[in-house]
């Protein structure tokens, strides 16, 4: 999972929500562009063009908007900035399995969740050279959930991931790299920009915080 830091909603939506009347009320079905469009922007720019669950990258012929508390048991929130992010479409191809928001559905469990806001979203999770992903806790078992409801396991996932994490850490690299190369690695992912950050940076960060605390 990859941490969102939530930005400032469009004006655009803020506009179209305060014309709420004695005879109509806002709702997300009725959302039409060019507010919507502007949204699902906003929610893009604010995430770097990646996905707020598996972190690949999207754009907006790629994504969804994503309620995090789903719409329909939290109808108050289906238009609560804070409750919306950017997720990733089902791959296109063919016997792919769904993963990330549209995985998860109408899912929500408010024990057994995650939020990609939380600040400690992605310490709870760890990754493997082969690209697997697990709770970084063995008894967290809401990261495990959330493994499980977003289809974070699936090959797609684990095979980008892998290749992600051994274009730094081959095995040239991993015989000879020191604690220091690790911090100096993890402190230019971890203080690069949003807009200026690659596909799984965020993993890369990770592992390289996994060696260091072995």
């Amino acid at each position: 999972m990859k941490r969102v830091l939530k930005g400032t909603e469009p004006a655009s939506f803020i506009d179209w929500k305060a014309t709420a009347n004695d005879d109509w009320s806002p709702t997300y079905p009725t959302l039409q562009n060019p507010q919507k469009r502007e949204l699902h922007e906003a929610l893009l720019l604010e995430q770097g063009f990646f996905c707020c669950y598996c972190g690949r990258e999207i754009e907006a012929s790629t994504s969804h908007i994503e309620h995090f508390r789903p719409q329909e048991a939290f109808e108050d929130l289906a238009l609560d900035y804070q409750n919306l992010h950017a997720s990733c479409l089902r791959e296109t191809l063919p016997g792919n399995p769904l993963h990330c928001g549209h995985r998860k559905g109408n899912w929500f469990d408010e024990v057994q969740h995650i939020s990609p806001m939380d600040e400690d979203c992605e310490l709870r999770f760890r990754y493997l050279l082969t690209g697997e992903i697990q709770p970084t806790n063995a008894e967290d078992l809401p990261a495990a959930k959330m493994i499980e409801m977003l289809a974070l396991d699936i090959a797609y996932l684990n095979n980008r991931r892998q290749n992600a994490i051994g274009g730094v850490f081959d095995d040239e690299f991993l015989l000879s790299v020191s604690d220091d190369d690790l911090n100096r690695l993890i402190a230019v992912i971890r203080s690069t920009g949003i807009a200026d950050q690659h596909a799984f940076d965020h993993i890369i960060a990770r592992y390289a915080e996994q060696r260091l605390s072995r």
